[in-house]
């Protein structure tokens, strides 16, 4: 009975071991014949609930991209690239800065061939995966195909967009709606409702007809915005705005369009469109019918367009970043925003007694929106600074910017600064004041990020800790035995260099482990992906704690293990896996491999603290974004190494 007790222990111990390896993704692959010499290879991936697969279009510096790796080609030739089943789902990732596109539940990706005979094709395909709190390393699967013109016919996979798509376009439709919301505010805007009411009471001879036509007149204009979103998705295409969104000229190019729109809202010019057009749309609404109130929207949208266009120039850029039909969605939402106040006040003119007069006020919401484009301008610009790596506006001189513009957005709101068209100002309203107060507590609350302070409210704006001109904080220096790149005093170890929050960190692991030994400290691995989200967000909100920095920097030597670096391995140095059986070509794949066959894991981020003999002194920590926690974790493991 002891013997059979202790078997069983051990296979329990032995599947709950196993369990610490995922696979989240099920490769299946299959073929189709589509005409006498043509099929279609098919690539199937199953997605585990929770998990999302990248997609095959990333732009560079984020996370491993799906990839497929023809090889061999027998009698075969490819035709066009390989195509996914759906749309991809598409997020803003504050960690990259970029836009991130994954699949979730079920992909089917599908790549036409060439056969001129009998045929084969063999090869591999990379991917990598993530969920909300880890990710797996870079990952192979082999693949072949055997083509010898059956007309057997597999059953095609035809899967719904997931959730997570309509939840992006559903946040683009609500701030587009806030942004046609704000535009009701302005003074080329809100004076045209009474000149709508005056054009409805003479068109609405009964009630019916009044409703009628206020219907068809918010319908117009709807139509016509999203006519301008559909326009800009035909002309640049979904996939070509997704790869402009990170191209650092199309950034620039923003930015400047940004400040254009900045000046143009605070009074320094107004942006028109030539009379001509104005006029003769005029004349056709004069026309009656329902040709007529579709020219009256269109009416209203080119007299507006001096304070509409900035608000739907930036709604378009941020819509350009997500890809996608999310420009359509946007003006979709704006247009709504619009549509629905015009159309209530047409059918119902009664109604525009209960309005406030026009005033000075409307200049004053249009002066506020300027501070903001101006605000905005600068993140596009920070953008493409980053990615061309000028370091002209890093962290420091974001915030000082943001800074000073919000006071100067504070003051605009106390009544101390005046710009053009700004009415007397005989008494401050109590609106004016509470806003302006709000902006500048959110003053001083951006004032400690010239520091190195983290301000998590707006967390993905500024650029990351470490592009700064003190990635340490201002004040603060590197502990005895260690410099930053650039400086010369102390001694630095070989192969150190100085990671996230000015860290010393190796990238060797024999290096490491001999540092240790020289230095008497335990060795902490740090198994981390480039494009590993969740370790972005450790670094970001754990290690930038000053007691688990603290005991970074005292405490432990560290090395940081990338598991998806593509760097190949020298062919002398590639080796078969005993643990997986896969080829080992790359420096990530080599690590990846370590962390497998050491510890039986394979996600990211995961921590290890051994001692000189490589002895795991306590059980690894994966993703917690707990400081206290890991802190506490740290602690333990150096209590052990001192036993």
């Amino acid at each position: 009975m002891r013997r059979i007790l202790f078997t069983f222990t051990l296979l329990v111990a032995a599947v709950i071991a196993n369990a610490q390896i995922v696979n989240p993704v099920n490769w299946s692959f299959s073929q189709k014949q589509i005409s006498a010499n043509e099929f279609e290879l098919i690539l199937t991936a199953e997605i585990e609930n929770g998990w999302h697969l990248y997609s095959t279009d990333l732009p560079e510096g984020g996370p491993i991209k799906t990839s497929f790796n023809f090889e061999n080609l027998e009698n075969v030739e490819l035709i066009g690239e390989v195509n996914a089943n759906k749309e991809s789902i598409e997020t803003f990732d504050n960690s990259f800065q970029m836009n991130l596109r994954y699949f979730e539940g079920e992909v089917v990706f599908t790549q036409k061939v060439k056969v001129n005979g009998t045929g084969k094709v063999s090869g591999y395909l990379e991917f990598m995966s993530c969920n909300d709190e880890t990710c797996t390393p870079p990952m192979d699967e082999e693949f072949s195909f055997e083509l010898k013109g059956e007309t057997a016919q597999v059953k095609e996979t035809s899967t719904p967009e997931k959730a997570g798509s309509d939840r992006n376009y559903w946040s683009i439709f609500f701030i587009a709606f806030l942004g046609g919301m704000a535009a009701l505010l302005t003074p080329c805007v809100f004076p045209m409702i009474p000149m709508t009411v005056s054009f409805f009471t003479k068109q609405s001879k009964t009630k019916a007809a009044g409703i009628r036509n206020g219907i068809w007149y918010g319908v117009s204009i709807i139509i016509i915005y999203v006519i301008l979103g559909t326009v800009v998705t035909a002309v640049f295409g979904a996939e070509s705005l997704n790869s402009l969104s990170t191209n650092p000229w199309f950034n620039l190019f923003f930015a400047l369009l940004l400040f254009v729109f900045a000046f143009s809202f605070m009074g320094a010019f107004e942006i028109v469109l030539p009379s001509s057009w104005v006029n003769a749309v005029d004349k056709k609404a004069d026309k009656g019918g329902l040709l007529g109130i579709f020219f009256m929207a269109f009416a209203l949208a080119l007299v507006s367009f001096s304070c509409t266009g900035p608000i739907v120039g930036a709604l378009i850029v941020e819509a350009a970043r997500s890809g996608g039909m999310a420009p359509v969605v946007g003006m979709l939402g704006f247009s709504s925003a619009l549509a629905i106040p015009f159309a209530l006040f047409a059918a119902f003119p009664g109604w525009l007694n209960s309005l406030p007069k026009s005033g000075g006020w409307l200049n004053s919401v249009k002066v506020v929106l300027g501070f903001l484009e101006f605000a905005f301008a600068f993140k596009f610009l920070s953008i493409a600074d980053m990615v061309l790596d000028l370091r002209i506006i890093e962290r420091e001189e974001f915030f000082a910017i943001w800074i000073a513009i919000f006071i100067g957005l504070a003051l605009y709101l106390w009544g101390k600064i005046r710009l053009p068209h700004d009415s007397p100002m005989t008494h401050l309203p109590v609106s004016r004041f509470v806003l302006g107060t709000v902006v500048f507590a959110f003053v001083i609350y951006m004032i400690p990020g010239l520091w190195g302070a983290p301000v998590k409210l707006i967390s993905g704006f500024p650029p990351p800790v470490d592009y700064a001109e003190s990635p340490l904080g201002v004040g603060k220096s590197q502990p005895a035995g260690f410099v930053t790149e650039g400086h010369t005093s102390g001694t630095m170890a070989l192969g150190i260099h100085t990671g996230p929050h000015g860290i010393p960190l190796f990238d060797d692991y024999d290096k490491a482990l001999a540092y240790a030994k020289e230095t008497g400290k335990p060795l902490l691995i740090d198994f981390t992906g480039k494009g590993c989200t969740n370790c972005r967000k450790m670094e970001d909100n754990v290690w930038v704690d000053q007691e688990v920095k603290n005991m970074f920097l005292e405490e432990y030597v560290i090395v940081s293990l990338y598991v998806d670096l593509r760097e190949k391995l020298p062919e002398d140095e590639q080796f078969v896996s005993e643990t997986t059986g896969k080829k080992i070509r790359t420096v990530g794949n080599k690590w990846t491999d370590f962390q497998i066959s050491r510890y039986n894991r394979n996600t990211q981020p995961y921590y290890v603290i051994v001692d000189h003999t490589e002895k795991e002194l306590v059980d690894g920590y994966s993703y917690n974004s707990d400081p206290r926690s890991f802190a506490d974790w740290l602690k333990t493991g150096v209590e052990a190494f001192k036993e």
